[in-house]
Parts: C-alpha cells; structure tokens; sequence
C-alpha cells in the first residue's frame, strides 16, 4: 500500500514564540524606549533652557507613541509577506524567518536617506506644515497616524494583506481635502492630484505586474527547469533544492530590506513633524550643520537672489518690495497650493530668499537663531525649498543655465538645513518596525501562504512570486513610482497559482480586491473625519 506524506500545512500557526524569543523581544523594546528618551531629553536640553508648561511634552510623549505604534503596525502588517514563501517552502522555520525579516527591517530603516520620509510630508497641506506647532497642526498628525493604525488592524484582523503605502497615502489626502472644505475651499485643492493619479495608476497596475510576471515567470521556469519536485507541495520538512533556497532566502531578505527602507521613512516623517511641532528649538533647524556649510549657504543665498531678480517683472510685488513679508510668503503658499504661477512669485521667490541669507548670516549659525524666530526661520525655508520644486517641476520661467545652477544649489542647501533625521529617530523606527515584524505576522502569512489558492504552495510558485516582488520594488525605487509590495507579492501567489493550474480560493480573492480598492478611499474619509473631529476638540 502506498502512502503520499502530506504536506505541511499548520507550521506557521503551530509555532510557538520561545522564552528566548519573548526575552529579546522585551530587552529591545526597553533598549528602545530608554535610548529615544535619552535622545530627546539631551536634544532638547542642548538646545536651550526647557520650557516649564507641560502639556507640549505631552502630546509630544503621545504623538511619538502613535506615530511609532504606526511602525509597529505596519511591521507586522506589510512585512509578513516576505517570509509567507520562506515558511511555506520549508526555507527557513516560521520564527527563524521572521527574526531573520525583522534584522533587514532594521538595517533597511538605518541605511535608509530619509527622501521618502520628506516627499511624504510634502503631500501635506502647506498651511498645516507651516503651523504644525498649532491645534490644527497636531489634529493633522493625530488623524493621519489613528486613521493608519485603524484601517492597518481592521485588513489585519481579517487577514488581508492591504498596503499601508496607500493607507497612509490616502489618509493624508483626506486630511487635505478635509482642510480644504473646512476653509471654504473647494475639497480638490486640498489634494496634489498628480500625485494622486501616480498612486491610483500604481494602485492598478502592481496587482496585475505580480499576477502577469510572477505567473510568467513560473512557466518559464517550467519549461527550462525540468525537476519534478519543484512544482509539488513539500514533502513533510523537506526544503527545496539548495539553489531554490538560497533564491527565497535571497528575495526574502531583499523584499525585507527594501520594505525597511521605503516604509519605515513614512513615520519619520510624521515623527519629524511632531518633533518640529513642539520643540522646534531643538528639530526646526539642523543645529549640527558646520559653520563652513553655514557661510556657504548665505553666500549661495545671495547669488541665488541675484539670479531670480532678473526674471521678477518691475513692480510685480509692490507691497513685498515695501517689506511686508506676510504677503511674500502669502504669494509662495497660494503658489505651492495651486500651482498657478502669476508674475508675483518670481519678486517674492527672490525677495524670502535674501531674507533667509539675510537671517542666517546675523547668527552666524544655526544653532544660535534664537528660539522666538526658530520657527519662522524653518517655514521660510520649507517655502523657498518648495516653490523652487514647483518651478522645477512645471518651468513656467526658462531659467538660463547659471540661474538652473544656483536654484538646484540653494535648494540642496535649504534641504541640508530643515530636512534631516537624527539617529535616535532612525533607531526608534527601525525597532518598532523589526519588532512588529517578530508578533503578528501570522494572519497575513497564512492568507498569502494557504487562502490564495487552493493547493500548497510549491517551491517554484514560491521563488517565482518572491524574485518578481524584489525585481518590482528595485525598479519602483529606481523610478520613484509608489508600487505596493503588499499588492505585487500577493498577486503574485495567485498568479503562480493559475499558471500552475492549482486553482484559486475566489472568496479570498474577492477579498484581497476588496482591500486593495476600498483602502484609499476607507482612510480618505477615515481621516478626514478624524481631522474635522480634531480640529473641534483642540
């Protein structure tokens, strides 16, 4: 009588976290804690004598713990999915995978260079950034991060492995269009709609480049590849061959890596903002930039002035001219808002650009701007850094090659100057990430692993779908396109699926497709609310 050994279907869920496993996990988050409240309270001393009203410390205190709860979250929500091929092909025992995902989380948040975090801030109502310190400020920050957290827990409790990319996407643009409508605008002026039409279009097309490729990609392989073993579900504990292994390990660890790079910028961001928002003493301005980079900064400043001067129309800007700076930085966030050029942005452009040289020079450094002018100083700079990124982008004015120069120059400075993270910050992130990814990646795993089709994954539809979700990631970063690895490496499961004629659980489908449409638009309104709602209550 023969007997066909089964394979393994209960492993992930049959794991068990050991005492060992437990200890780490608490000795991490204590080192965590204690290492980011050290940071700050040397970082705000330094800055200065410590303010003694309480409540900024703590909504700060609060803030910072949702916006790290957010990376908790998404840790075990996004990064599940790169170890579900790894457990399910018998590469690398349940918990060993999820340690070894949680370690390139970590690094990948490390090595990351923080342009994600800050190209995420700028989707942000510029009203709101330039008064993050103010109630309506901390209503944005609070209702991004809760709107986030809910959507994130409610796909997770059911298992759905949906993007918190565009959870956290769609969350800023409904506090956008909430902002909007409650200053009597129209609700679309609240939302950078190419940036929009960028997330809907990736929205789209990631399932289908997973579904398509990772499908593709399995035949081919068939084809070249004549082992039998390959295209069978595991046999008990068997693990594949060893260059099929070594291939899940490698995309495993690469997917988890570039997943701690990209999405882990996204709370320090929102961590950055809160930190200006309520000690800007201490984060508005990099207090650490030398004084030789200080010197050339003002002098770059006022080249830069100079070269804007010959493209500002005479008179454009009469009331600027006679020094009313409220009305410069009026023009540039109305500029920035709309994105309408009209011929008082080139004087006003020019005129925030000395006074920021002008700013800069009389304290010699940055560390020494006093703290009642700290905040005016870095909203300056945000609006001089992002008028000269619309400009860049839409060129209503044809900058001769020398004016080109000097703007991509000062912009470079300006960024240097209000655009950075500390380390603590990165640390934070990246063991809130790494730890989220060591507690509930068991949900998500088992969807991805047993509810997308109807047989066991085998170890080529594993390769298969984990090498097109690395591939895809490399190429969106490389592109700048916001592809979700969530939405690629499931479609991707089910791509390899069909190819292999395994046949496909349509419930859970139905489901994922779902999650996938219904999260913009769930966080938008999500968000908004909880904006509107904040917005009464502070």
């Amino acid at each position: 009588m023969n007997t066909v050994a089964q394979p393994v279907r209960a492993g992930p869920a049959d794991s068990r976290n050991t005492p060992f496993t437990a200890a780490i996990f608490i000795v991490l988050l204590a080192a965590g804690l204690v290492f980011s409240a050290y940071s700050l309270r040397t970082d705000v001393t330094d800055a200065g004598p410590v303010s003694t009203n309480w409540l900024p410390y703590l909504l700060l205190g609060v803030a910072l713990l949702i916006a790290l709860g957010f990376e908790f979250v998404n840790g075990f929500h996004d990064t599940a999915n790169a170890v579900a091929t790894v457990i399910y092909t018998n590469s690398m025992p349940a918990n060993a995978a999820v340690v070894w995902s949680g370690c390139f989380n970590f690094l990948g948040v490390l090595t990351s260079s923080g342009a994600v975090a800050f190209g995420i801030i700028s989707l942000l109502p510029v009203e709101l950034i330039l008064q993050v310190g103010s109630s309506s400020g901390f209503a944005m920050v609070f209702a991004l991060l809760i709107a986030a957290i809910v959507w994130n827990l409610g796909t997770w409790a059911l298992g759905l492995p949906a993007s918190s990319s565009h959870t956290m996407i769609g969350s800023i643009l409904g506090v956008g269009i909430a902002n909007a409508m409650m200053h009597g605008r129209d609700g679309t002026s609240g939302v950078d709609w190419a940036q929009a039409t960028k997330v809907g279009y990736s929205l789209l097309l990631s399932p289908l480049v997973g579904l398509g490729c990772a499908a593709v990609l399995l035949l081919v392989l068939r084809a070249l590849v004549k082992r039998r073993e390959l295209y069978e579900a595991p046999r008990g504990d068997t693990p594949p061959p060893w260059y099929i292994r070594g291939l899940l390990i490698l995309t495993c660890t690469g997917v988890s890596f570039a997943h701690g790079s990209n999405d882990g910028q996204k709370g320090m961001g929102l961590i950055m903002l809160i930190l200006v928002g309520t000690v800007p003493m201490a984060y508005a301005l990099n207090r650490a930039m030398p004084v030789d980079q200080v010197t050339q900064f003002v002098a770059v400043s006022q080249v830069t002035r100079q070269s804007l001067q010959k493209y500002a129309a005479p008179a454009a800007l009469p009331a600027a001219a006679a020094g009313a700076e409220a009305d410069v930085r009026a023009v540039l966030s109305s500029y920035i808002r709309s994105k309408q050029y009209t011929p008082a942005v080139m004087p006003a452009l020019a005129q925030l650009t000395g006074d920021i040289g002008q700013a800069v020079k009389q304290h010699g450094t940055l560390a020494r701007v006093p703290a009642e002018t700290v905040g005016n100083v870095r909203n300056d700079m945000y609006l001089a850094a992002e008028a000269m990124r619309v400009l860049d982008k839409s060129r209503p004015v044809a900058f001769d090659a020398d004016t080109s120069a000097n703007l991509t120059a000062f912009r470079r400075q300006l960024d240097d100057a209000t655009k950075f993270i500390p380390l603590w910050v990165k640390i934070a992130v990246a063991i809130a990430l790494g730890l989220g990814t060591m507690v509930g990646w068991k949900r998500i795993v088992v969807t991805v692993g047993e509810k997308i089709g109807k047989s066991h994954l085998t170890y080529a539809q594993g390769a298969s779908a984990e090498l097109v979700a690395m591939m895809t990631i490399g190429a969106a970063d490389v592109y700048g396109l916001p592809v979700s690895t969530t939405h690629v490496l499931s479609s991707g499961v089910a791509g390899t699926m069909a190819a292999n004629n395994s046949g496909l659980q349509w419930s859970t489908v139905r489901n994922l497709a779902l999650a996938w449409v219904l999260t913009l638009p769930a966080a938008i309104l999500l968000s908004g609310s909880l904006f509107w709602l904040f917005s009464h209550i502070f």
